[in-house]
């Protein structure tokens, strides 16, 4: 025999409410039905301009190296990469200087026993 209790009820109304809900067509602004051809829809694949991984063929080390004290050692690409060009003495540009670790009368008192 079949029992029917309240508590099935009670979830099949919200459940037949929500779809009536969304069968409901979708309301024109003058009342009549869209004139207006749909967009048409393109396709750009994301691999469109995909160019696979090409594994360069690199220097010898020694190579390298001399071609970086050629060019002037890491001090001229860290120049080149700060854009800022040291002034004609040959000192490096303000706040570019290197720390000091103690004073000329610091390392003369060193030197003295």
């Amino acid at each position: 025999m079949f029992h029917s209790s309240p508590a099935r009820w009670l979830a099949v109304f919200p459940a037949m409410a929500a779809l009536a809900a969304v069968a409901q067509p979708v309301p024109t602004p003058s009342g009549t039905a869209p004139t207006a051809a749909p967009p048409v829809l393109s396709y750009r694949s994301a691999f469109e301009g995909y160019r696979p991984f090409a594994d360069e063929n690199p220097i010898p080390w020694k190579e390298a190296n001399d071609t970086v004290h050629r060019r002037g050692g890491w001090q001229a690409y860290a120049r080149e990469a700060s854009d800022t060009r040291p002034d004609e003495a040959g000192s490096p540009p303000p706040g570019h200087a290197m720390p000091m670790h103690g004073t000329p009368a610091t390392a003369a008192k060193k030197d003295q026993p």
